[in-house]
């Protein structure tokens, strides 16, 4: 009797073992701008092999990677996403963490969309005066100061673009679609402006924020919306003088509803954003945390898939929801790589 009960408390033992230190269901985090292009995959693993569909969370690129980073456990996601490439300062925060073995891939590209209801005429917008209709300081009209952002309609900002409130639905700092708007946009013009770069050089300890300003206004004219796109698209529909940021994809599944603007004269089409014409393109990436493949098997079959032609090429299935194909030399060698496993290392980070 007394071994029968010991046998049984053996095995109990080493079944809870085996459920702490294995899963067969994949987690995913990060942003909302791959969410569609990661949970299609996961679909489709979860249909065709003998897996269960991965957890596909959007918390956005930045709420992804503090979760992907804390640590190698298996409560720690296997996968997170972004719409912009990881940090060295991310980077850094895995290491210490003991996340040391990881491999980036990039899927595709992106534009960032700067969409408004369809119901309005067309829009042209140059990237500088984007900037400056978001940006917490401006110009003097001198332009040897910086002021607090006067601007509330566009035409104050300039004379020839509509007398139309400025109001901007865009993504919260915890997005990689913010972090490259306000590269792509507000960085790429102020560097320029003497009004910022002064400051700079005057003091660049005390006005280190100067070299690369990217600090969004927040007297309400930019409204962070939250990690779901589709609560943006839903406030344009409602507010006709409003805009809104997200992901070309988005504005792709909404072209019934919504229209983008032009940006210094230029379209958000596949072909201006895979060309780079288009200028707020990116590149969509997501990073495997190969320390947990052991013990989650289906990681390798879910990464081999993501990376397939009939996922990411030209005639695959998420060109169809969005995602703008990579050229046939970078997806086969980046799939090589991704294949492989190939380590990230901090030096892979500092070059674009």
């Amino acid at each position: 009797m007394t071994f029968k009960k010991t046998s049984i408390a053996l095995l109990a033992t080493a079944a809870l073992t085996v459920s702490l230190s294995a899963r067969d269901q994949i987690k995913i985090v990060g942003s909302s701008t791959v969410y569609p292009f990661s949970s299609a995959v996961a679909e489709e693993l979860g249909a065709t092999t003998k897996f269960p569909t991965p957890v596909v969370e959007s918390t956005g690129s930045g709420g992804g990677m503090k979760l992907f980073c804390a640590g190698n456990d298996l409560n720690t996601p296997d996968i997170t996403n972004a719409s912009r490439r990881m940090k060295t300062k991310e980077f850094d925060l895995c290491e210490k963490n003991g996340v040391t073995d990881i491999t980036e891939s990039v899927i595709g590209y992106d534009g960032i969309a700067f969409a408004q209801d369809k119901a309005n005429g067309a829009f042209n917008i140059s990237r500088e005066n984007l900037a400056l209709a978001v940006a917490e300081e401006v110009p003097s009209k001198d332009g040897k100061s910086l002021i607090k952002n006067p601007y509330k309609k566009w035409s104050d900002i300039d004379a020839s673009l509509p007398n139309r409130e400025i109001i901007v639905y865009g993504p919260p700092k915890s997005s990689g679609t913010r972090d490259a708007f306000e590269e792509l946009v507000m960085q790429h013009t102020f560097k320029k402006m003497a009004a910022y770069t002064d400051l700079y050089k005057a003091d660049e300890k005390a006005n280190k924020k100067y070299k690369k300003y990217s600090v969004i206004r927040t007297d309400g004219v930019y409204v962070p919306s939250g990690e779901n796109d589709n609560i943006i698209v839903q406030k344009l529909t409602k507010n006709k003088d409003a805009f809104g940021i997200f992901g070309f994809s988005f504005l792709e599944e909404n072209e019934d509803k919504l229209s983008g603007a032009t940006i210094n004269g230029i379209a958000p089409t596949p072909e201006n954003i895979s060309s780079a014409k288009y200028p707020v393109s990116r590149s969509l990436f997501f990073y495997v945390k190969n320390s947990h493949k052991k013990d989650v098997p289906a990681m390798d079959k879910y990464v081999e898939m993501f990376m397939s032609e009939n996922m990411i090429g030209k005639n695959g299935i998420l060109s169809e929801i969005g995602l703008i194909p990579l050229p046939d030399a970078d997806r086969t060698a980046i799939r090589k790589a991704v294949m492989s496993a190939k380590k990230l290392s901090k030096d892979d980070l500092k070059h674009k």
